[in-house]
């Protein structure tokens, strides 16, 4: 289980990614926390995804990999990942092309499932200890 998180001060402005790994049985396998220089909101929670991904397939073999199911606080990047929404802007376009991309190379389905901020909190805490380092 993967819960992601991406913020930007500013909207673009200096932005940062959290991404928490649990295992099923509820054991912490990663903490990532980046600052990724300028971008969007939704540009954030796109490297999010893709941070967590990358590093999946860096540290697990296909044979080892279960079900993923990851968990963001932002609907539309839900919606969008799923298909439900369209993506309009360009920008996003290149980010949603890797995130499948690395989902084809997992060779497993990835369930993305929206969740409330307050359930979000250590993804969330993640992004925010990434502007005070």
């Amino acid at each position: 289980m993967i819960y992601t998180d991406g913020g930007a001060r500013g909207n673009p402005g200096p932005a940062a990614i959290g991404v928490y790994i649990i295992n099923k049985e509820g054991k912490e396998l990663a903490r990532l926390s980046q600052r990724i220089g300028e971008a969007t909101n939704n540009m954030a929670e796109y490297r999010a995804v893709i941070a967590a991904l990358e590093w999946v397939k860096e540290n697990f073999s296909k044979e080892r990999i279960g079900k993923i199911k990851i968990f963001l606080d932002s609907d539309l990047l839900v919606n969008q990942l799923t298909g439900t929404f369209k993506i309009k802007k360009s920008h996003l376009r290149n980010l949603i092309i890797k995130v499948k991309q690395l989902e084809q190379e997992l060779g497993r389905n990835i369930y993305y499932k929206y969740i409330p901020r307050e359930k979000n909190k250590v993804a969330d805490f993640l992004v925010n200890s990434s502007f005070y380092r």
